[in-house]
């Protein structure tokens, strides 16, 4: 098989040959930007699901279809240590200035940098240095509080009417954002509900761990009236079985129906190992049909490319007793697991293990489906855990 033509490309955030089983979440995206054009209101969207399910790939495939609907995009990504005002201000800089060279009657525009630039000054007082080179006079009494929550709507609101000025509609997008703080999260919900209010063109759409949903309620108790909460989760087997045969047609080449069969159970259906055994089942066979016994050659190759490109990656980060709490998670089988459970296992209490855990939710490893559970936020984390410590000890 020519390595070249290999349709299947597993990467973070790689836009796989066939995004496939995704439609209804598409189509509510496009509902939201056409609402929000007509100026509708609509909720805007919280994608949730574990890591590999192919939220980025979403958030990006949504990013192309608000261009194409016209929209001016704002795509970021959180992370842990930069504050949510930080990561926003220089994309709405330029936002604002690309609104400024349209033509169009009134001062929204400029009222706008304006409020930005209050914005800015009220934040470097809490971040430190921020210059991103505004040089326009702030507007008094603006977003220039330094309360997050205060300033953040304001800041959205002159944004909104800008581009309402303008006769255009923003889409705000945001990768990884159960990242931000309760307050920032409290500000960005805050800043929607204005924009639903007020009707203005502006679109949020974010991914994140299925802890996003709690954490929005916890924030505001209006969160599920602003916000749909699309899960996106492994794929059906026709859907996997679609992601796999549909790309390899195109290069007039079929997987066999038993080699299908064996990638879905092997993957589960979640996306990221899907690309993976694709990848390699192409990059290994000799010809089409591609049968399950290239899959068997191939299975100790894949399973050492997701330990290294997938799992190890997150496993380095850990301390080592983070290791073993995880270790002992893995130890009571897939999950969810009781927190009585998993300390019972390590024979300790449990109120010993309140900053471990603590400190793996930060990290985005576990997170808690339900009062008392935990589980795994990376798809087959139990299997890898065994695979990298062999042997449980406490």
């Amino acid at each position: 098989m020519d390595k070249i033509r290999n349709p299947f490309s597993p990467g973070t955030g790689s836009p796989p040959p066939e995004l496939a089983g995704r439609e209804g979440i598409l189509e509510q995206a496009r509902v939201l930007f056409g609402r929000v054009q007509a100026k509708r209101p609509e909720k805007s969207l919280l994608l949730t699901g574990l890591r590999g399910v192919g939220k980025t790939v979403l958030l990006n495939e949504i990013e192309r279809i608000a261009a194409a609907e016209g929209f001016r995009t704002i795509l970021v990504e959180a992370h842990e240590g930069k504050p949510l005002a930080v990561l926003l201000a220089p994309h709405l800089r330029r936002l604002l200035f690309d609104l400024d060279r349209l033509k169009g009657a009134g001062d929204k525009v400029r009222k706008g940098l304006g409020v930005l630039r209050s914005f800015i000054g009220a934040i470097k007082v809490k971040v430190g240095d921020l210059d991103i080179g505004l040089d326009i006079e702030p507007e008094p009494g603006s977003a220039d509080s330094g309360d997050l929550e205060v300033d953040l709507p304001h800041l959205f609101v002159a944004v909104g009417e800008a581009a309402q000025e303008r006769g255009v509609a923003v889409a705000i997008l945001i990768d990884e954002i159960q990242y931000f703080r309760s307050g920032e999260l409290s500000a960005l919900i805050m800043a929607m509900h204005k924009m639903q209010q007020r009707q203005l063109p502006l679109a949020l759409v974010g991914a994140g761990l299925p802890i996003l949903p709690g954490l929005a309620g916890e924030s505001k108790s209006y969160a599920e009236r602003l916000f749909s909460f699309p899960a996106v989760g492994p794929l059906p087997e026709a859907e996997a079985e679609r992601a796999l045969q549909n790309p390899v047609r195109v290069e007039d080449v079929e997987f066999a129906p038993e080699a299908l069969h064996e990638i879905f159970k092997l993957t589960q259906g979640y996306p990221y190992f899907l690309q993976e055994w694709g990848y390699q089942a192409w990059n290994h066979a000799v010809g089409s049909p591609i049968g399950a016994p290239v899959l068997r050659e191939t299975s100790e190759l894949v399973s050492q490319r997701l330990d290294d490109n997938f799992f190890r990656v997150r496993f380095d980060r850990l301390t080592p007793r983070e290791k073993t709490y995880l270790r002992a998670m893995a130890e009571l089988g897939p999950g969810p697991y009781r927190t009585g459970d998993i300390a019972d296992k390590l024979g300790v209490k449990i109120n010993t293990l309140g900053p471990v855990r603590a400190s793996l939710i930060r990290k985005g490893m576990v997170y808690s489906p339900s009062h008392g559970e935990m589980a795994f936020t990376v798809p087959l984390f139990d299997d890898f855990m065994r695979r990298a410590m062999p042997r449980f000890e406490r």
